[in-house]
């Protein structure tokens, strides 16, 4: 007998072999139980999720003997027609190369031939997006009144390409990607019965990359067999199918919240250089960039697969960002998985989005200066000044770059003298907006700096018409009278003025 490889061989037979669609077996079952079953169905889900399956296996359970039911036995020999698809009461057609107006024709002259064996007459079309419109809208009348032996079966990717009056005649079940964790277990599942020494890292590591797809998973595994024997570990997986291994995600990852640029840049280059797939790690870091973000907010949330040792290291790392650093810097990469997608020079963009990842990290906001004020005010008392340096500590993520000069030594010597700055004789008494003043000097960037005056230029010879000097402002303003003003005209020795 000729080789069958595992995707064909562990095929699901019955409904208790479904993996991860219970909502969609759930339904079908009690359909059948009830004697509740609608004459079109339709099958959404991403490849390899059990369409066709879970299709033949309810065909199965209709024309089983004595069906419909669900608990039949798929050793009988309706059955081992029907899985091997050559039954006359099941009809498998292929959407993408019988699209016409004419094979659709056909198909409505069939359906009023009563069944062969079973006591219905199915009809499985897959990929039913491909038929023309042409051929849609000559299915229409058959679909929506079909004989009561007939029952029609459709499996699509792409439902967004069905017409609404097809959709709207159908019972539509959408199947989801299968778990990774479940995929992982049924390989090693099936490396147990074919007698395969199959690591557990080197499972998740294939269902990782299989994205949801039992199939691609199954597929896989089958190659990795013919690479490594009855022996597979996960570096095997990782250098042929170029995957990243979870811990240099997790290191690629902590040099990113540590702000390390050059050490992210060179595991970026020797990933790059291994050969190793720069999107597919791009798509495991921004996976575990989102991890972090879920536990910010869900403390209780796992790490996604992610080993507990690293996963440690990982919460420790972000402890000093809030939520919205990471979101921040999952936006950017977000912004790069696009560009990548499409750029022939990955490793370029890829390493742009870290630097602007990390520079998103490090960045003094406006919402940094609203947290120390409010963390001062509600402190308040004489200690508001330490509160306001503590604070401004918490919001700041790394230290900020020495201040800028002041504004008294950049005046010119013609100006007046600025007055003496006595030193204050102890921290306690130096006033909030003191502390607040060189917490704003400090700051790296400023949205609007004070630029010093320039020195006066000479006059020219021609009539000069002065401006008109602004008008202080009344001093029974009690606006302008608020101590926190009155202070901050003090700090910078300013005074308010009026149009």
């Amino acid at each position: 007998m000729s080789y069958q490889v595992f995707a064909r061989k562990y095929r699901p037979r019955t409904f208790d072999d479904v993996l991860g669609q219970d909502h969609v077996v759930v339904t079908l079952r009690n359909a059948i139980q009830q004697n509740r079953l609608a004459h079109a169905y339709l099958f959404v889900g991403p490849r390899g999720t059990g369409k066709t399956s879970t299709a033949r296996i309810f065909a199965k359970a209709l024309n089983c003997t004595s069906g419909p039911k669900i608990d039949f036995d798929p050793n009988e020999d309706v059955c081992v027609e029907i899985a091997e698809g050559r039954s006359l009461d099941v009809l498998e057609i292929d959407g993408a190369s019988n699209n016409g107006v004419e094979q659709v024709r056909e198909l409505r002259d069939s359906v009023k031939f009563a069944p062969s064996r079973g006591q219905f007459r199915i009809y499985y079309i897959d990929e039913v997006h491909m038929l023309s419109n042409a051929a849609f809208n000559a299915l229409l009348k058959t679909l929506e009144e079909p004989p009561p032996h007939v029952k029609f079966i459709f499996a699509t990717t792409e439902a967004h390409k069905i017409l609404p009056t097809i959709l709207s005649r159908c019972q539509r079940f959408d199947l989801r990607p299968i778990p990774t964790q479940l995929i992982a277990d049924h390989l090693l599942h099936i490396a147990g019965k074919e007698g395969i020494d199959l690591d557990q890292a080197a499972a998740w590591a294939i269902a990782k990359g299989a994205d949801g797809g039992m199939r691609d998973a199954q597929s896989m595994l089958d190659q990795l067999v013919a690479f490594c024997g009855d022996r597979i570990v996960e570096e095997n997986v990782l250098d042929v199918f170029g995957f990243t291994s979870r811990e240099k995600v997790a290191n690629l990852t902590t040099a990113l919240l540590s702000r390390d640029t050059p050490t992210a840049l060179s595991l970026i280059q020797k990933e790059s250089e291994s050969g190793r797939d720069l999107s597919q790690l791009l798509g495991e870091l921004i996976g575990c960039l989102r991890a972090l973000l879920v536990a910010k907010l869900d403390p209780a949330a796992d790490g996604e697969g992610i080993p507990a040792e690293l996963w440690q290291a990982l919460l420790a790392a972000s402890a000093a960002y809030e939520s919205d650093r990471i979101l921040a810097a999952i936006d950017v990469f977000a912004e790069t998985e696009s560009r990548m997608k499409w750029a022939t020079n990955k490793r370029l963009h890829f390493e742009l989005g870290v630097i602007k990842s990390i520079q998103s990290l490090g960045e003094f906001r406006i919402t940094d200066v609203i947290k120390v004020l409010n963390k001062g005010i509600s402190e308040g008392g004489e200690d508001f000044s330490a509160a306001v340096e503590v604070a401004a500590m918490q919001a700041a993520p790394a230290p900020a770059p020495a201040a800028a000069p002041r504004l008294e030594e950049a005046k010119p010597a013609a100006a007046a003298p600025a007055k003496p700055v006595a030193k204050p004789a102890a921290k306690s008494k130096t006033s909030a907006l003191e502390s607040l003043g060189s917490l704003i000097e400090s700051a790296p960037e400023v949205s609007e700096p004070i630029a010093a005056p320039e020195p006066p230029k000479p006059e020219p010879k021609a009539q000069i018409v002065e401006a008109p000097v602004p008008k202080e402002a009344s001093a029974d303003d009690s606006f302008y009278q608020d101590p926190l003003v009155q202070a901050a005209l003090k700090k910078f020795e300013g005074k308010i003025v009026g149009a």
